[in-house]
């Protein structure tokens, strides 16, 4: 694979699925916020945090193809080469919640892109410190 995955910094403190949205489908987090609002999805909306069909909806726009499942993760060498994941999964007023990232696998190299813009590097591979709850597997 020549082209290598990027991460992309969110923009909006809550534009972590637009972001993740936008690593996989190599765009800038302008144009998938774009594309999200042109959807009827916005970084604002607090049930981006706790729902996939937003983030779903703007992958298939995106032209990224995943599966409609979530699966439970088990460990780091079982997941498939890229994934879309929740990490940070917690309960809040009965609502889950979680942060969006990206797994990707590249030749011998597994990395997680993390677009939260406080961190020092976007490329994480500090796997003990990341606890996934689940994730979708991303195929193209």
């Amino acid at each position: 694979m020549s082209n290598y995955m990027e991460a992309v910094i969110q923009e909006e403190s809550t534009g972590c699925g637009i972001a993740a949205s936008a690593a996989l489908a190599g765009i800038s987090y302008l144009e998938a916020k774009r594309i999200a609002n042109a959807l009827g999805i916005y970084a604002s909306d607090k049930s981006l945090w706790s729902e996939t069909d937003h983030v779903l909806k703007l992958l298939q726009a995106l032209g990224i193809a995943v599966s409609s499942k979530e699966v439970p993760f088990e460990s780091w060498e079982r997941l498939p080469d890229k994934a879309l994941m929740a990490i940070k999964w917690r309960m809040k007023q009965n609502k889950p919640y979680w942060h969006w990232v990206v797994f990707v696998r590249e030749g011998s190299e597994a990395k997680v892109l993390d677009s939260k813009k406080a961190l020092k590097s976007n490329v994480r591979q500090d796997f003990g410190r990341i606890t996934p709850r689940w994730y979708i597997q991303v195929f193209n």
